[in-house]
């Protein structure tokens, strides 16, 4: 068997570490990889790495003809059996383009939540024969966007457990962070983008720096928010509380140090940083919003509230803060549930299923 993946992301966030997932598994079992990408991403080097065959093509764009060209190029040289598109940005479009008339089957993973119209979901997905939801979530979206339920398959993000086994050097994160021994560490984990609610975490935050002058939150990723979001932090007087700490490569060797994880995110497909910090032991708060729900058991591993409620937010996060017990007892509970639900192996045996019923192969 012999799958040709596309992936066009630029850096290594959750829907492209899935792919690294999958691919390397897949190599461990026999199976044939080819990996399209962008030259210099993320991706790029953590395929090479692990041993993945890489082609790398350019794609500047959702409307980059060229690239669907380039692609239809490579998929008629290489001859994979099935061709697994894994990204929007150019993924869906461009890569069902490439592959329309080659007579080679299709699929593509769906990994966000946000709605689409009949019209447009019908054009998007034409050109797949099965469209993995990464959540039930998402299933539903599509479901509501017409998509026939013989098409659709859910198949859920993974995590690796085992790289969380041993716990971080909690020194060492203090150092690396500026933190004492006292501080109550809270983190955010998101691209700064609108959908993942920073400005809901501040405001809750805010009304909690006076009872726990030890609380301390990092944030962690970048994006298109990053100064609004600096400027609200002024604004409320959190300069001494809140602390942003861009996109970090290595960002999983300090998980375990975590106190708790807040994600407010307004939308979700699944939620890989929920999934990590959860296997990291590491409870989380967040809104009931998307996929999250599917991570997060709620009042067993975290607490969910109502999406934008600050007020719900802020009581969240104190009873943690109040409760280390209730901490310790959330955090074991989800790196059980990530252990037993949520493996790199389930999800690889899942697309391996998948892949042969495509293909009509017995096991």
């Amino acid at each position: 068997m012999k799958i040709l993946h596309v992936e066009t992301g630029r850096h290594l966030y959750g829907g492209p570490q899935q792919v690294i997932y999958l691919t390397k598994a897949l190599l461990a079992r026999g199976i044939n990889n080819i990996l399209v990408c962008l030259p210099g991403s993320g991706i790029d080097n953590a395929a090479r790495d692990a041993g993945v065959t890489v082609r790398n093509l350019k794609c500047v764009s959702d409307y980059d003809l060229a690239f669907a060209f380039r692609l239809r190029q490579l998929v008629l040289s290489e001859k994979p059996d099935i061709i697994h598109c894994h990204s929007r940005r150019g993924g869906d479009f461009l890569s069902g383009l490439a592959t329309t008339g080659a007579s080679i089957p299709a699929v593509i993973s769906r990994r966000v939540d946000n709605t689409e119209s009949p019209w447009i979901a019908k054009l998007r997905y034409k050109p797949f024969c099965k469209i993995i939801a990464i959540s039930n979530t998402i299933a539903n979206v599509l479901r509501a966007s017409g998509i026939a339920e013989e098409r659709l398959t859910v198949i859920r993000s993974a995590v690796d457990t085992e790289q969380f086994k041993t716990p971080s050097d909690r020194k060492a994160f203090q150092v690396e962070f500026n933190l004492s021994n006292t501080d109550i560490v809270l983190a955010t984990i998101a691209q700064l983008i609108p959908r993942k609610g920073h400005r809901y975490m501040l405001e809750a935050v805010a009304q909690l720096k006076n009872s726990y002058p030890h609380l301390k939150v990092i944030i962690f990723g970048q994006g298109s928010l990053e100064a609004a979001l600096r400027k609200q932090t002024a604004k409320l007087g959190l300069e001494g509380t809140v602390k942003f700490s861009g996109y970090r490569q290595d960002l999983d060797d300090y998980l375990t140090c975590l106190d708790l994880l807040i994600h407010p995110a307004l939308t979700e497909g699944l939620g890989v940083a929920a999934l990590k910090a959860s296997a990291a032991g590491v409870p989380v708060v967040g809104f009931a919003a998307g996929g999250l729900s599917e991570v997060v058991a709620n009042g067993e591993t975290g607490l969910l509230v109502p999406p934008k409620d600050v007020e719900a937010l802020r009581v969240a996060i104190t009873k943690l803060i109040e409760d280390p017990a209730l901490r310790r007892k959330f955090g074991d509970t989800g790196r059980l549930r990530m252990q037993q639900d949520f493996s790199i192996e389930s999800m690889v045996d899942d697309h391996v299923q998948l892949y042969e019923s495509i293909l009509n192969v017995t096991p």
